[in-house]
């Protein structure tokens, strides 16, 4: 194993301190429990947009802490669960007397430690709403039903422009919801990752092998196939996103392309031009896009697709104003 680390039992924290150091204005992080906050927290009078989950799937979530985005993130260990005391210390911390919406990822662990959470708060209405996007697989090693995967970003970005606005509680979570409703996503992988404190890959594929449908933590997809060309990888992927909504000619999207940690810019870019072309192909109109590194799997080599059926409430939220460590504009 070959990692800029020093001891696999504390890379969480140490890597949460660099953070603390590289955004000293904008983020505000506690380390027991460890949460991160937005520095201006808590906003009087604004719902506190929270989110969390393992490690590992950096910038998410706490790449997304600050003005138009996350109030707070709750980081567990790498590729685990944060703890309900975690989400608990997020609440208080960021509590302007508004609520809080936890936008909860549909893994076991998150959805039980995050529900817990919220039933403790005392004096704060919380909600929560979880995201199930990835058509890939309806069970997984992780997950009673579908995962939540891209479209996480997509969601914590138009409901914390939505929360920034001065939108109530009801208001939030009804956007959530529809966002949830309207984003579908699917991965492949073509190398695996490792975790540090397992020191060796999570899976193998042989040289001419890919992992179609793979999960942010290496977990099964839907079939291991021979990797193809650019386009027949893109056509993977799009094809059964497209289907399960289902989306059609004459709909608005915003498509995200994404990298599992591991695919440099270049190959995104060229798989991104290529999305883009079949959709044109289909009449799908994309209005909004995003490429990068956004949702990983430490340094995976791989990519995912996520598009968002767009009304003009959610163009308008994702073109307003954010100000955080991994997405910046308006600003």
């Amino acid at each position: 194993m070959k990692k800029i680390i020093n001891d696999p039992a504390t890379v969480v924290v140490d890597a949460l301190r660099g953070m603390a150091l590289a955004h000293a204005d904008l983020l505000d992080v506690q380390y027991d429990p460890a949460v991160v906050v937005r520095a201006d927290a808590p906003v009087p009078r604004k719902v506190a947009v929270i989110s969390g989950g393992g490690s590992g799937h950096e910038p998410l979530h706490g790449g997304f802490v600050g003005r138009g985005m996350l109030d707070a993130a709750c980081p567990g260990a790498v590729f685990t669960s944060p703890t309900p005391d975690q989400v608990a210390a997020a609440v208080a911390r960021t509590d302007g007397g508004a609520g809080a919406l936890l936008i909860v990822k549909n893994y076991t662990g998150d959805v039980l430690n995050f529900e817990t959470a919220g039933e403790l708060a005392d004096g704060v209405d919380v909600r929560t709403v979880v995201i199930d996007d990835d058509v890939a697989v309806k069970d997984s090693l992780y997950t009673a039903g579908r995962r939540g995967v891209g479209g996480t970003v997509l969601l914590e970005k138009i409901v914390g422009a939505a929360a920034e606005r001065g939108v109530d509680l009801d208001g939030c979570e009804a956007l959530a919801r529809r966002v949830v409703s309207r984003v579908r996503s699917m991965g492949l992988a073509l190398t695996a990752c490792t975790v540090p404190h397992a020191g060796e890959p999570s899976f193998t594929l042989a040289d001419d092998e890919m992992e179609l449908g793979i999960g942010i933590h290496g977990e099964p997809g839907r079939r291991r196939v021979a990797v193809g060309s650019a386009d027949e990888m893109v056509r993977s992927l799009l094809d059964p996103v497209l289907e399960d909504l289902p989306f059609g000619e004459g709909d608005r999207v915003l498509l995200f392309t994404n990298s599992m940690g591991g695919t440099p810019l270049i190959e995104l870019y060229l798989a991104h031009g290529i999305a883009e072309r079949l959709l044109a192909e289909r009449g799908i109109v994309v209005e909004r896009r995003l490429v990068g590194p956004y949702i990983t799997s430490l340094e995976m080599q791989g990519m995912s697709l996520t598009v968002l059926k767009l009304d003009d409430e959610m163009v308008e939220l994702w073109d307003a104003p954010v100000h955080t460590p991994a997405l910046r504009w308006g600003v």
